[in-house]
């Protein structure tokens, strides 16, 4: 199964629409004499239903390419998107935190987070391994970050607010925990298509391995054969 391509898939839509557009207005301004705004109106209205359709067509395709019907496909596009921002959210806590620690951690959370995303816009099958991660993994991420930035930017910690601290932080170390068992379960279809490939590799070489010894062989005992011929004719 081919990989879904947005940008392509954008690409191909303005590639289209565009020159459409950029042909009807002088076409309706020039030819037609309807006016400068009306023109540009109905070009840009050309544009506009040319992208949608074109839009439309590419959401047909994908979906029937990866065995979903429409709403399953349009929902997953939805999910992805949602998540881009969420991870921007997350990405906003960075100059939030106070320690090298903690800003490695959040770095590593956006890193894994970014990962599955790409994954999944790329064979959104695959947002069914990761749905725990797209409704509550990445929610958590932003809810206990923020909750770590906020009391970490107190002027004043006592004792109750330093615990609060501590679990906090070991509560995002386990998240982090949890969203690197998530790509693990996206990836592990792939890595079991990798390991089925290798075997069939390994069968292949120990084939060819077995067919070239077995030449040299029969080439050795024709050799043998020949020296034994020409010795009984001396």
């Amino acid at each position: 199964m081919k990989p879904i391509k947005p940008i392509e898939n954008f690409i191909k839509r303005q590639s289209v629409s565009l020159p459409l557009m950029s042909a009807m207005f002088p076409i309706l301004y020039l030819g037609a004499e309807i006016g400068l705004l009306a023109s540009g109106a109905v070009a840009a209205g050309t544009y506009f239903a040319s992208n949608t359709s074109m839009k439309q067509y590419q959401l047909s395709s994908d979906s029937k390419q990866l065995g979903m019907t429409r709403s399953e496909y349009r929902n997953i596009r939805v999910q992805i998107k949602e998540g881009k921002e969420k991870i921007k959210t997350l990405q906003s806590q960075y100059y939030k935190v106070r320690s090298i620690s903690s800003f490695k951690q959040l770095m590593d959370m956006v890193k894994i987070a970014n990962r599955i995303l790409m994954i999944v816009q790329q064979n959104p099958r695959k947002f069914y391994l990761a749905e725990p991660f797209f409704y509550s993994h990445l929610d958590s991420a932003i809810e206990l970050t923020g909750k770590y930035t906020l009391l970490v930017g107190q002027p004043v910690k006592d004792m109750e607010m330093r615990i609060a601290l501590q679990e906090t932080r070991e509560m995002l170390r386990s998240l982090q925990q949890v969203m690197e068992a998530d790509l693990k379960r996206v990836l592990s279809t792939d890595v079991e298509q990798l390991r089925m490939e290798l075997d069939y590799a390994r069968l292949a070489v120990d084939q060819h391995n077995t067919r070239t010894i077995d030449q040299q062989q029969q080439i050795e005992h024709k050799g043998d054969m020949e020296n034994d011929q020409q010795s009984d004719e001396k």
